[in-house]
């Protein structure tokens, strides 16, 4: 979601002249720097004059980030009584929102919804769109509430847990004392906010993007890693928690077993585990007195599914495996963070699946992505190749910005190494000429479509590169030779696509408070907050365009069933929310005319496969690891089905997807099967401790 003192005695030597805003008497200006993997981003700044505060927010990261104007008049707890937002969001869709607090009742208006409620003593509104200023206002509007929980308005509520005391600058000449506090209740997972004795944001800080004090901006690194031990210390309690292991034989019975090579479904069966491995799939099983038997009601046994498009969070982990999600592949991230988390994951130390790295390089430029390296030099990116090769990554990943004469050259080096090369096609290059100079893969449907309806000197580093897609690829003809010659292209050089189809659904069709049809399936189950935040357009489309946008989606649904009958390998992945997502990538395949039991095997088999992972996985036969999903009727009729997981195996440990949804804060999709223990051995609720 799009948002995010210091002793008081230090307040105008580092150039705040003031305490917290929510005393609101002494005018002043409060201003942060927003870093993104290191680099500058973004600023924010609000002024404030007695109880009236402006801000002034804006970020620029890969051509795109949200630019608002806030204007808040508080009382004197400091929540707010008045509250106008304007501007654009992330890619470019306009923003405008308005709180009023008359007589005790609150209004709300935003161009995607509007009500009215009781405001009640404590409650506070949380803003649709707003900037990360906000974050502070609800960790002083929850510290003021008993128990650090206030009540939320449209709906929900705000927790504030204290965490720690942290020294930001401790080095430096002019430290500041600070308590992390942890929000929950505004998104999926936590927002980590300091505060400073009056209560201050000195700032937010998460593993990919810190916003702090102006006068703190060298503090960015070592914030950025308090994120990531902050993630570490409360997933380790959740960990504990949603892991159960056995030393003894699992019999999972009465299930239909989806074969990955046939793409069908066998008669009603048992999968026999021994720890981390599948030890037999027997129809005439008789368990032993000492084993497990979970009881699979004549459910559908899957391989564990692939997520191929997944930039990893800490918090990711614990909703791709409550989705049956056991491997995935992170295509850029924070290098030291994506390292750290792989590991963390693959011992179990918390919850998540299997991890593909592929590393991150963009070339210097306005418009630069700030994920990985960001290279100004041919020399730099072959060196980067090598830093990821020598780090055990399996591929690396291009972007926007990298300059298209060395994409050969590097892509050289990458396949030297042993990595295959993917990508956005960088800006003025086509993707016949991406794969021509050594791309195995193209990232994104658009990436592969935009050559087709732009000119050689128009700029996909920007939001154009969405527009475009919404506005002229309804016109695109299949038929023609460049689209022909492009799919001879792929098919001869065994070129792959990482769609990401649905992400673009909400592109294409996402329109003022509406949810796309992909959202509707789960949106109910999460965070008003967070659902408020899916309603609405992503780009600025207006109703006079919604036929182009429409006829770009059915067109982009024609590309993935000429593809898939072509025999290009399509890699099923989200680049969107976690565990909640992929589901729906799936759908959409269906959608297009692809049968569901082929889109099952492409998010199982045909992923193993390209990853070189299928010795161990894709399939379920005896001696692979134990990657298994249990669903709730049958996929291969009915593909929605995928989403009513059941119980999940990692590697022989099993997961309940209701245990971890409901720790989590949603509401569980299907309840887990019987499960009948031993009784000599209790089950096991702890991960490995190495």
């Amino acid at each position: 979601m799009d948002r995010f003192r210091r002793f008081a005695a230090l307040a105008v030597a580092l150039g705040f002249a003031g305490p917290t805003v929510a005393r609101g008497t002494i005018a002043g200006a409060d201003r942060y720097i927003v870093l993104g993997n290191g680099e500058k981003i973004g600023t924010l700044v609000a002024e404030r004059t007695g109880r009236r505060v402006r801000i002034d927010f804006r970020i620029d990261d890969n051509g795109r980030g949200p630019k608002l104007r806030e204007e808040l008049t508080l009382d004197a707890s400091g929540r707010p009584t008045a509250w106008r937002i304007d501007g654009t969001a992330w890619v470019g869709a306009p923003v405008h929102e308005e709180l009023t607090v008359h007589s005790g009742r609150a209004t709300w208006k935003s161009i995607d919804d509007a009500g009215s409620a009781e405001a009640g003593p404590r409650a506070v509104y949380v803003a649709k769109d707003s900037s990360f200023w906000a974050l502070g206002l609800y960790a002083r509007a929850a510290l003021a509430a008993p128990g650090g929980v206030v009540p939320a308005l449209p709906a929900g509520e705000v927790r504030a847990t204290r965490l720690r005391a942290v020294t930001v600058g401790a080095r430096s000449p002019r430290p500041v004392a600070t308590t992390a506090y942890a929000l929950s209740g505004l998104d999926l997972t936590p927002f980590y906010v300091l505060l400073d004795r009056t209560r201050r944001l000195v700032a937010f800080v998460s593993p990919w993007m810190v916003m702090v004090d102006e006068a703190l901006a060298g503090e960015g690194p070592p914030l950025r890693d308090l994120a990531v031990a902050l993630d570490r210390e409360l997933l380790a309690a959740t960990t504990r928690a949603a892991t159960h292991r056995h030393d003894a034989p699992i019999y999972i019975r009465n299930v239909r077993v989806f074969d990955s090579v046939a793409g069908a479904l066998s008669p009603p069966t048992a999968v026999v585990v021994h720890r981390d491995r599948l030890v037999g799939v027997r129809p005439d099983a008789a368990p032993g007195a000492d084993a497990v038997v979970v009881d699979g009601e004549g459910g559908t046994l899957l391989p564990g599914l692939h997520d191929m498009h997944a930039h990893m969070g800490p918090w990711d982990g614990a909703f791709d495996l409550a989705a049956g999600v056991t491997s995935v592949r992170d295509p850029g991230n924070v290098n030291d963070v994506l390292l750290e988390l792989s590991a963390r994951m693959e011992a179990g130390q918390i919850l998540g699946p299997r991890i593909a790295r592929s590393g991150f390089i963009e070339g210097r430029s306005p418009f630069s992505a700030r994920l990985g390296f960001v290279v100004d030099s041919l020399d730099a990116a072959l060196e980067k190749v090598r830093w990821y090769a020598d780090r055990g990554y399996s591929a690396v990943k291009l972007y926007n910005s990298f300059d298209p004469e060395w994409v050969k050259p590097v892509a050289a080096e990458a396949h030297r190494l042993g990595l295959r090369v993917h990508g956005h096609v960088p800006a003025f290059m086509t993707s016949e000429r991406a794969v021509r100079d050594g791309y195995d893969e193209i990232t994104h449907i658009n990436q592969l479509v935009l050559s087709f309806v732009t000119g050689p000197e128009e700029d996909t580093r920007t939001p154009f590169r969405f527009t475009a897609l919404g506005e002229r690829v309804g016109g695109l003809d299949l038929a023609s030779e460049p689209v022909q010659r492009m799919v001879r292209l792929m098919k001869e050089r065994g070129t792959a696509l990482d769609p990401t189809v649905a992400t673009f659904q909400q592109m294409l069709l996402g329109r003022p408070g509406q949810a796309t049809a992909t959202d509707r399936e789960w949106l109910d189950h999460v965070p008003l907050a967070l659902q408020r935040a899916r309603k609405t357009a992503v780009v600025d489309v207006r109703p006079e365009q919604y036929p182009a946008y429409e006829a770009s989606w059915r067109k982009l649904l024609e590309v993935l069933r000429l593809l898939d009958g072509e025999g290009i390998q399509l890699l099923p992945g989200t680049d969107d929310a976690a565990g909640f997502t992929l589901h729906g990538e799936l759908e959409v395949y269906v959608q297009a005319g692809i049968p569901a039991a082929r889109v099952l095997q492409l998010a199982t088999l045909g992923c193993a496969r390209y990853l070189g992972a299928d010795q161990e996985g894709g399939s379920i036969a005896p001696g692979k690891l134990a990657d298994l999903l249990l669903v709730d009727g049958d996929p291969v009729a009915d593909i929605s089905t995928i989403r009513r997981v059941r119980m999940v195996m990692k590697g022989g440990a099993i997961y309940f997807p209701d245990e971890i949804h409901r720790a989590l804060g949603v509401k569980p999709f299907a309840a887990r099967p019987p499960v009948k223990l031993p009784a000599q051995a209790p089950a096991s609720a702890a991960a490995p401790s190495g």
